[in-house]
């Protein structure tokens, strides 16, 4: 999630694990292939994967990782993001089986993978 523009890039995953995260990166760098990116990240152990260190390595000039501190969600912009998501689409809601939950998820998600105001308001007025 790009606080700035509000844009995000998207991408669906069984379970997270260095090769499914190694994958995200890539759609975030074809995104955006005229700047370098910082992403900010937790420190989820597959974050800091051995597995992951050729693939920066070769993409250095275009990706930088900025580890937050530990326990700190508040810093992360997509925290507010996943509040947001959830305060619209699960909230007193029941959803009946994960496929319908992504769905709705695509349905709202995907008018926020170009540069919007709602997504950077979010972050912008509660950081």
């Amino acid at each position: 999630m790009n606080p700035i523009s509000g844009q995000i890039v998207i991408s669906f995953a069984e379970k997270g694990n260095s090769a499914t995260f190694k994958k995200h990166l890539k759609k975030v760098i074809k995104s955006s292939p005229d700047e370098k990116l910082i992403i900010v990240l937790d420190n989820v152990k597959y974050h800091h994967a051995k597995k992951l260190k050729p693939f920066l390595e070769q993409n250095r000039e275009r990706l930088e990782l900025m580890f937050l501190p530990p326990y700190s969600p508040d810093l992360n912009p997509i925290e507010r993001v996943w509040w947001f998501m959830r305060k619209k689409i699960t909230h007193n809601r029941y959803l009946h089986t994960l496929k319908e939950r992504k769905a709705k998820f695509w349905m709202m998600f995907s008018r926020y993978l170009y540069p919007n105001d709602d997504l950077k308001n979010i972050c912008v007025l509660n950081y």
